[in-house]
């Protein structure tokens, strides 16, 4: 029987686990999901707590519970990987397998830049939202919040979800105008490009609405240092722009016991060996036949949203189960991601693009905002994770 081992439980990892499982019968593969939490988030939340557009209770379920019937989970932390002898250190215990997924994702990193973890856990006025608590944090710091500069800045590194700083910025701003302290917030988001979406149309839209609102795009600004008693950001090239309250995105990277004790990220120079180097198409390892790679923490260059993942998690499906019977793969990736932007409290725009091109119009609406508050969550919890997907 072969042993199917899929490192990590987030979106990619779940989905491809239960659908494998849905597709091959117990008495020829043997599955098991390895992560080091037992807890799996709704990640999209995090820029809608401090708002109260969604609530914390709801934003976690437990691994074992979104697995199907048939699939181990092992709660241990990954710490290598041996693809010559097909097997995946633990820190209890050590696999071996047959065939691998990984989709370990994004390490978040605040302490890569000096001065956010100390401005995080020693000021009330530095929140990196991407973790869970400083959301939580940010929420109660927004209804103290009576006027200043609020910045938002993004990192220079890959980042899920390359869409939430602009939707925190938005969102912000439309919060201040409810609250009746617009006229005394400055709204900033940093970035080190020169555009604040990389994508035609929706970046000509959002230029359209910044300008219309007064936010500004403080633009090829690199996050250097953050000096968090002065309350100054510096940039690499020596710029400076201060805040009254931040919420940084931090920086994020490829996870240590794959870039550290595993082959399986060596030789690509473009992400600077970060992340597991598979084909964009086939997202089969460009080294290791047996090895699989999707989400945040692969070298596709896609947008890293839970969408891309969804989509990816068919590719990875098909072409290992052809793999597996020998057969040729013939599924393929085409870079798909979308990315509502929720541009204020009740209205948003779907961003979907591939790797050549966009897809959706750059439109406005409440229904966009209804889908992605809304319906979105049900079918995340209770359809896609638990491999039920018939619209790839």
């Amino acid at each position: 029987m072969d042993h199917i081992v899929v490192l990590g439980a987030g979106v990619g990892g779940t989905m491809s686990a239960n659908m494998l499982r849905r597709r091959l019968d117990r008495s020829d593969a043997e599955i098991t999901v390895v992560d080091k939490s037992t807890e799996h988030a709704y990640q999209p939340s995090f820029y809608l707590l401090p708002f109260g557009y969604m609530e914390p209770e709801d934003q976690f379920r437990d691994v074992r519970g979104l697995l199907r019937d048939g699939v181990e989970f092992v709660h241990d932390e990954v710490t290598g990987v041996d693809p010559d002898e097909k097997t995946v250190e633990l820190s209890d215990e050590e696999l071996s397998y047959d065939y691998l997924v990984v989709a370990l994702g994004h390490r978040l990193a605040p302490e890569a830049t000096p001065g956010m973890m100390e401005g995080w856990e020693e000021t009330d006025a530095v929140y990196p939202f991407y973790h869970f608590e400083a959301a939580m944090e940010l929420r109660e710091a927004l209804e103290d919040f009576d006027g200043g500069t609020f910045v938002v800045s993004v990192p220079d590194t890959s980042i899920k979800c390359g869409g939430a700083p602009l939707k925190m910025t938005m969102l912000a701003e439309d919060y201040f105008r409810r609250q009746g302290i617009r006229d005394d917030v400055e709204v900033v988001m940093t970035k080190g490009s020169d555009a604040v979406f990389g994508v035609s149309p929706y970046r000509e839209k959002l230029e359209e609405i910044w300008a219309e609102r007064d936010i500004e795009a403080n633009l090829n600004f690199t996050v250097e240092e953050i000096d968090y008693e002065a309350q100054v950001i510096h940039s690499e090239s020596g710029d400076t722009q201060e805040y009254d309250l931040y919420a940084p995105v931090p920086p994020q990277y490829g996870q240590p016991p794959l870039t550290e004790n595993s082959p399986l990220t060596e030789g690509d120079i473009e992400n600077d060996a970060e992340y597991v180097s598979v084909d964009e198409h086939t997202l089969q390892h460009t080294e290791y036949d047996d090895v699989f790679g999707l989400g945040d923490g692969c070298s596709t260059p896609n947008a890293k949203t839970a969408a891309a993942a969804r989509k990816q998690a068919h590719v990875v499906l098909d072409n290992l189960t052809a793999h597996m019977d020998g057969r040729r793969m013939t599924a393929e990736y085409e870079g798909y991601a979308a990315c509502p932007l929720l541009t204020e409290k009740g209205k948003a725009m779907v961003a979907e693009f591939d790797y050549e091109d966009s897809i959706s119009a750059p439109v406005e609406s409440r229904m966009n905002w209804i889908m992605d508050i809304n319906i979105l969550p049900s079918f995340y919890w209770n359809g896609w994770l638990r491999g039920y997907d018939p619209l790839p």
